[in-house]
């Protein structure tokens, strides 16, 4: 039987913190990189692949929309675990831009609205995220903007049988 090394509750620990280009398909880095450093902590395969879709969604979206596909201006990732609860902070400088996108409450994506053409055919990442992982947090501070994925090791997202 393979133990986990937890971290006490209350005190998180770093398992992994790295930067990529802001380059489309560096998603797929994020994604991969992040499974392989949390693979091990108690995740079921389901729930590990929803975390997976999540991190590269939310990469996506710091690479096009926070820093404009600049691959000069790096995304920051940081991986913690905090007793069972992983999370993936993902970075990117676009705080001005995400704050003017955000403006206002945003239309909840709606299919039918979507193909009738009533709906713009893109927004489905934030709403796609929220209900991949446990909790998401989004923060904005100047210029950096964070989006929060938190997973828990021992529970079931969303109804979600474990």
């Amino acid at each position: 039987m393979t133990q986990v090394a937890r971290s006490a509750p209350g005190k998180p620990r770093r398992l992994d913190t790295f930067t990529l280009a802001s380059e489309p398909g560096n998603e797929r880095l994020a994604l991969a990189r992040v499974a392989g450093t949390v693979k091990d902590l108690g995740l079921s395969e389901a729930r590990l692949e929803r975390l997976k879709t999540a991190v590269a969604e939310a990469t996506m979206n710091a690479i096009e929309h926070g820093n404009g596909n600049r691959p000069e201006i790096p995304v920051e990732v940081e991986v913690t675990l905090d007793g069972d609860e992983i999370t993936v902070a993902i970075s990117d400088q676009g705080g001005e831009a995400h704050a003017a996108q955000n403006a206002g409450d945003p239309e909840e994506p709606d299919l039918l609205k979507k193909l009738d053409g009533a709906q713009t055919p893109r927004g489905w990442g934030l709403f796609l995220i929220r209900n991949m992982v446990d909790a998401m947090n989004v923060t904005t501070d100047g210029q950096r903007h964070t989006i929060w994925l938190t997973m828990r090791t021992g529970g079931a997202a969303h109804g979600e049988h474990v």
